[in-house]
């Protein structure tokens, strides 16, 4: 964060000085008293769990300069403001019209907003230096955060966007306008918040909107709903995709044994040759997006096509695959789940496992509202249909994938299912044997890392 003294920090966010008004804050805004600095900013957040104000005297025992609380607090200055997550946005808004010289890139989609996003983030630092978060700080706390992350060495922040109903995004935009907004797709995640998928791409659509005249909107040509958001923005319209009809297109795509897509970038500045490290058909689209994006930042295909073949997975267990000394392979895919990832992931699976067996332990898929049977129940159609050896279903609001596994009768496989991580782990204890695949995947609630730590975990003994 650039250094601001607490004056202009209670102006920015309409709160009021409690302490100097010349205390300077030089450090990170943290929500975490355990992460406070010298220098620091310890927003005082109030959860379902704990109560940040709480912990404001530890936070400025560990050198945090000041506090942005809802009340007064004890030992040390602090700016006080009616809602403290709103005033964090306020904030956020204020430090990055303060950096006139950054690129604001933003990235949605129902599904690969972190993969994208890290995409992005390793092609932008080819251009600049450039700030993006870890993981999925997607939401009204986590947005922010990154914001204020940036400093005058800044020259591009790269941000994603999530969205849990209509006007989300909306509010996200109005904290950091994007030159660049990226829509990946609209599936069914959330629908059952939404109601529909046009509802969905009604929402998503607010980061195209938002898009400052003379920027950018990168939009995927082989997804309607988002194709169809191009008239919303001010900004250029560039399209990716495997269309032959996309300004930023892949040709002449293969997968290896492992997964991993080859393919030529084609732009309209011509042409390169890539090799992703990133496993499955799916990491083609974030390519692409990320390619788009990476070329109204100034890069040139060569260097594009460099950098995706260069990228690693950035944030944890999204398609980690790891391989065991008894050439066991566990795909960690567990971070979280929906129709359409679940059913990449699958196809990734199935892909790796030619000539081997596989094992899919799959949790539920939350937030489906009342197409959730029938959703996990295509799942289970779909994994059976793949052809694995086995299905493993984790808790009961997973059940249907079973009797969707049970209406393939050309399946010879097995599914098991059971009612937590442990009884998975034991689950697959008694029948994996060297060199079987085994991708474990389900919605963040249900935890399923656990599975994939406590196979690969079988190494140490």
């Amino acid at each position: 964060m650039i250094p601001l003294p607490l004056s202009t920090i209670a102006e920015i966010t309409g709160g009021t000085l409690h302490g100097p008004p010349d205390v300077v804050v030089s450090g990170p805004v943290v929500i975490d008293s355990r992460a406070a600095e010298p220098g620091a900013l310890f927003a005082a957040l109030k959860g379902e769990r704990a109560d940040g104000h709480d912990f404001a005297s530890a936070a400025l025992a560990a050198g945090a300069a000041a506090v942005l609380a809802q009340r007064p607090v004890d030992g040390g200055p602090c700016v006080v403001a009616d809602d403290v997550q709103e005033a964090l946005g306020r904030l956020a808004r204020g430090v990055l019209e303060r950096l006139p010289d950054v690129t604001v890139t933003a990235v949605t989609g129902s599904a690969g907003k972190t993969s994208t996003k890290d995409l992005i983030g390793g092609l932008a630092g080819r251009a600049g230096p450039v700030v993006f978060p870890p993981g999925s700080f997607n939401n009204e706390i986590g947005l922010p955060l990154t914001v204020l992350r940036a400093d005058a060495a800044t020259r591009h922040l790269v941000l994603e966007m999530g969205a849990r109903g209509i006007g989300h995004i909306a509010y996200l935009t109005g904290i950091a306008p994007p030159d660049v907004g990226v829509v990946l797709n609209v599936g069914t995640a959330h629908v059952g918040e939404f109601g529909s998928r046009e509802n969905i791409a009604r929402a998503k659509g607010e980061i195209v909107e938002a898009v400052r005249p003379g920027g950018t909107a990168v939009l995927n040509a082989d997804d309607p709903l988002v194709a169809a958001m191009a008239p919303r923005t001010r900004g250029e319209v560039v399209m990716f995709g495997r269309s032959p009809d996309a300004a930023v297109r892949a040709a002449d795509e293969t997968l290896d044994e492992q997964g991993r897509a080859r393919f030529t970038l084609v732009t309209p500045e011509g042409s390169a040759p890539v090799a992703l490290r990133l496993h499955g058909s799916h990491a083609v689209m974030n390519a692409l997006a990320a390619a788009a994006a990476a070329r109204a930042a100034g890069l040139a295909p060569a260097e594009i096509a460099a950098g995706l073949s260069e990228a690693v997975p950035a944030s944890r267990w999204r398609m980690e695959v790891t391989e065991r000394a008894d050439g066991v392979t566990v795909v960690n895919d567990a971070y979280n789940a929906n129709p359409d990832s679940t059913r990449a992931a699958i196809d990734v699976l199935a892909h790796m496992a030619r000539g081997r067996r596989a094992y899919a332990v799959l949790g539920e898929m939350a937030e489906l509202g009342a197409s959730s049977a029938a959703e996990h129940a295509k799942i289970g159609e779909h994994a059976a249909r793949s052809g694995i050896a086995g299905l493993v279903v984790v808790g009961a609001n997973a059940a249907a994938m079973a009797g969707g596994a049970g209406q393939v009768g050309s399946w010879t496989g097995e599914c098991v299912q059971v009612d937590d991580v442990g009884a998975a782990v034991a689950a697959l204890r008694e029948r994996l044997a060297p060199r079987d695949v085994v991708l474990v995947k389900g919605s963040r609630v249900t935890g399923l890392e656990r599975v994939a730590e406590a196979i690969l975990a079988e190494d140490a003994r």
